[in-house]
């Protein structure tokens, strides 16, 4: 019997979808010598109907035999191809747990794809991703390995984490250097196809590398140095490829050059740029909406840096700042992008720093208890008690509707916190 045999049954029976599904596993799986192909359309119908359950039962019963490795890692591929990020992670876990002393590339691919879909809002979980999984950069195609120190690099970056960032960064430029410079080989005719299965054109790795040193250097407060890599990644006078999709990212680091300038000029303490970079801003409101939360960021740090009045500023955006503020908390689950969830838990808390200490504590707490909910739901510790910190050092200036909020969020927390078993619970 195929399982479209028993979907028809199971549907003439006016029964639920799978109804009968365990019995499948145990009469035509288990209790049989396996066959691909009654297996690969069940575990497919499985992970339609989210019958994860199901799928770890028939992997269970197949994998003492590493002949199955092969096909259950390209059904895999095909349900992550399919978005089916669930099911496709049960199959590798599986297929890599299996293959764990083999030092194979299709290891390797298992591991970059449970790295990628284990990725999400809860931090703590994405750094024990990270170095589960860098130990299997070195493992993948050489090709592969671009893409794959490239999202290293923005969890990490996420993560701050800036010697990862640095060290991941500078090995991803050596790497693409190398092929970029194979690439462009008379004799080689080959290398080109292989890189097209690069999510990005090639010089993208290189510049791309600068840019992230760039940021290594900001957060370490060199800003010298980080105009230094920023001037490096405008320059792409070298690109020989001439493409819509190249002069598409060359146009791209222009723009991330041209504010990042701004930028680091007016965190060293250049104030004199902060109108220039303000007008900048607001002209590309409705051009990167993703990149306004760093942008507005780079204000009103700047503004606690350096004691500065941009309160003119934060009413002329304030529509854009509180749409950008919400979303954040979302927003926080998306892993494609690490790095924008992570600042829009800072813009939070800088601007509960800055009103806070202008004695515009309503606005002030309002933009903390935004902080703190996404940095629990980041789960970020250290930042989440520097938002603690905060609320304790201004605590006289709460009303008593926000001091409501703030304990109830703190017992939310607690509770949270029983109900994952990190503490016990003594109550009768």
């Amino acid at each position: 019997m195929s399982v479209n045999q028993l979907d028809l049954i199971t549907e003439a029976m006016g029964l639920p979808e799978g109804h009968f599904y365990d019995l499948f596993i145990e009469n035509y799986i288990i209790d049989t010598p396996p066959n691909m192909r009654r297996i690969e359309p069940f575990l497919f119908r499985c992970a339609e109907l989210d019958k994860l359950d199901a799928i770890r039962r028939v992997v269970g019963a197949i994998m003492d035999n590493l002949l199955y490795s092969p096909k259950l890692f390209e059904i895999a591929e095909d349900l992550f191809a399919q978005e089916r990020y669930a099911a496709a992670l049960l199959l590798y876990e599986s297929v890599a747990e299996a293959e764990r002393y083999q030092h194979s590339e299709r290891l390797a691919i298992c591991q970059y794809r449970i790295f990628t879909i284990q990725i999400g809002d809860d931090q703590s979980r994405n750094i024990r991703a990270a170095a589960v999984f860098e130990a299997f950069v070195e493992r993948l195609d050489e090709i592969d390995q671009l893409d794959a120190l490239k999202d290293l690099a923005n969890v990490y970056r996420s993560l701050r984490k800036w010697d990862k960032v640095d060290e991941i960064a500078r090995k991803m430029r050596a790497k693409a250097e190398i092929q970029y410079a194979l690439k462009h080989q008379q004799n080689d005719r080959e290398r080109p196809e292989s890189t097209l299965k690069l999510s990005r054109p090639l010089f993208v790795y290189i510049s791309y590398a600068d840019l992230l040193c760039a940021g290594v250097c900001e957060a370490q407060g060199d800003y010298q140095q980080a105009l230094d890599y920023t001037y490096a990644y405008a320059n792409l006078d070298w690109v020989k490829e001439t493409d819509k999709d190249t002069q598409h990212w060359i146009g791209l680091f222009q723009h991330w050059a041209e504010v990042n300038t701004y930028v680091f000029k007016l965190l060293s303490g250049d104030t004199s740029v902060l109108t220039d970079y303000v007008e900048y801003i607001a002209a590309s409101t409705n051009k990167a909406d993703k990149e306004m939360v760093t942008k507005l960021l780079n204000v009103v740090l700047a503004a606690n840096r350096y004691q500065l009045d941009v309160n003119h500023i934060l009413k002329r955006f304030k529509t854009v700042i509180d749409s950008f503020v919400q979303q954040g908390q979302l927003a926080s689950d998306m892993y494609s992008n690490q790095v924008i969830p992570e600042q829009f838990a800072r813009l939070s808390y800088e601007l509960a720093y800055y009103h806070l200490y202008r004695g515009t504590y309503n606005d002030g707490f309002k933009y903390l208890m935004y902080s703190m909910v996404s940095y629990h739901t980041l789960n970020n510790e250290t930042y989440y008690i520097n938002c603690i910190g905060l609320f304790e050092h201004f605590r006289t200036h709460a009303v008593p509707e926000t001091m409501e909020k703030f304990s109830k969020f703190i017992e939310k927390v607690w509770l949270d916190n029983v109900e994952k078993g990190c503490f016990s619970d003594h109550r009768g």
